[in-house]
């Protein structure tokens, strides 16, 4: 039979405070540091909020990572800590034990709370705490420098959730001493005025990421292109299901010049996905050659390009050190993959992630990506499923993959024998065939993960995942 241990004399002291709110509110100026943090988590659990208010007028930290702790924003807590920042931030004079430079309402640093009692006077020493700042998120600031307040924010939630609303409304209030930093920005599904309201209030070159779904490409342009010309630390940037459907291929290129002139701004940029590229078919060169920094990261999927935007792709510097390489679902079985060939031979040496699946690559244009392929020794996961193979194609491509040590992850398509007349799978037909092509992968190599045939399997319902092992299947 376990025995409780007794409680601490640390934490009998915190819960006394707190059964007298009015002697806690009392003693927080002279409430010892190695207390702080326990009373105020206690006083957060209970939901002391005129406790909560008080304390954080006298937080002895540069860092209040509140994210960690409160998973979901609670109104009546947000309220309390808003509070009692308002009446430290209009105060000429400002209390003497108050350090708060970064009220941080992501959900980071959980260390910051989870602190054995014996070591909170060391882990929460000025010396321990700085360690944790980064120089980008926590620079040093002088006395009346604005407090930064740092949430990842996706939009769709802004109109609905009532935290985000009153969070947006004290920030805007208290403009010149609140700045709003938002590493990560998601639009989804609100209309476009919700985006601008939140871009107004928010410091731009605070953003690193920024992803946008569901608007017209002019609407993205007219509305939001100041915007994003001011967020200079951008690293990444999504645009998922943009449209814009039109016969005036000058409008288009006009619009794309556009857009592209804001890229002269980002030098920071890594990656860049664009889900749906019809607008930019025949114009993706006046976009790439206005990138200003090396992508890492390009995606450009379930769209069309044509002759001249995949000629393009291998004639730019900027993306001869991609490690992510995605054109899932761009139908290329119309097009010359010579330009792609030599995209791989250009980024041989740091390439990870490929993919091709849905492409709708025959066999006839497999050659001219081989030879790109076999020397991408750094790749790890290669997507090529849903594309059309015959029995001798894939055996040539997986002898092509001999030398790609690092692959774990690989998905290729059945082969054009295996299939009926419907296009499915004939599983008796199949199943010799995937043991055969088997057979030929491991003369040269040790598969890892590998799916051949049809995603998800019929036969057991797997997908591709880094998380499975060896698919049962093969």
């Amino acid at each position: 039979m376990s025995i409780r241990a007794p409680p601490r004399l640390l934490e009998l002291a915190g819960q006394s405070l707190l059964r007298d709110q009015g002697l806690a509110v009392s003693a927080m100026e002279e409430l010892p540091r190695v207390l702080y943090l326990p009373l105020f988590m206690e006083a957060f659990s209970r939901r002391h909020f005129e406790a909560l208010t008080v304390m954080v007028q006298a937080w002895p930290f540069t860092r209040l990572p509140l994210g960690s702790l409160m998973k979901t924003l609670h109104l009546e807590t947000l309220k309390a800590l808003l509070e009692g920042l308002h009446m430290v931030l209009t105060q000429k004079d400002r209390p003497r034990r108050w350090k708060l430079q970064v009220l941080d309402l992501r959900d980071v640093d959980e260390n910051f709370w989870a602190v054995r009692p014996g070591a909170w006077a060391l882990s929460c020493s000025p010396e321990a705490t700085s360690m944790r700042q980064t120089a980008e998120d926590c620079p040093r600031m002088g006395e009346h420098q604005p407090l930064k307040v740092f949430i990842d924010i996706c939009v769709k939630e802004i109109p609905q959730d009532e935290c985000l609303r009153y969070l947006f409304r004290w920030v805007y209030q208290r403009r010149g001493l609140v700045h709003l930093c938002c590493s990560k920005l998601v639009n989804y599904l609100t209309p476009i005025k919700y985006l601008r309201k939140s871009l107004k209030i928010i410091h731009l070159d605070s953003i690193q990421e920024l992803e946008i779904r569901n608007m017209s490409w002019p609407r993205l342009i007219r509305k939001l292109r100041c915007y994003l010309k001011e967020m200079k630390n951008l690293r990444k940037l999504i645009f998922s299901r943009c449209h814009h459907y039109t016969s005036d291929n000058d409008l288009e290129g006009r619009l794309v010049a556009k857009f592209g002139s804001v890229f002269l701004r980002l030098e920071h940029l890594q990656s860049l996905k664009i889900k749906l590229v019809t607008f930019f078919s025949g114009h993706l060169e006046q976009l790439i050659r206005c990138l200003q920094n090396p992508l890492e990261n390009l995606e450009l999927t379930c769209g069309y390009l044509l002759e001249e935007d995949v000629k393009c792709l291998s004639q730019y510097p900027n993306l001869g050190y991609l490690k992510h390489l995605n054109l899932s679902y761009v139908p290329l079985f119309r097009l010359s993959l010579e330009p792609l060939g030599a995209l791989l031979e250009k980024v041989a040496a740091t390439l990870e992630t490929l993919i091709l699946e849905g492409c709708q690559i025959h066999y006839s244009q497999l050659s001219a990506i081989l030879p790109g392929l076999s020397c991408c020794s750094q790749l790890t996961t290669f997507y090529f499923g849903r594309n059309f193979m015959s029995v001798d194609a894939l055996k040539d491509l997986l002898r092509h993959t001999s030398g790609l040590s690092k692959l774990s992850l690989e998905t290729y398509p059945a082969p054009d024998e295996s299939l009926n007349s419907l296009v499915r799978v004939d599983w008796e037909i199949f199943t010799p065939l995937r043991a055969e092509l088997m057979r030929t992968l491991r003369e040269v190599r040790q598969p890892r993960r590998i799916f051949i045939g049809p995603i998800p399997c019929p036969s057991c319902g797997s997908s591709p995942s880094e998380e499975l092992e060896l698919h049962l299947c093969c």
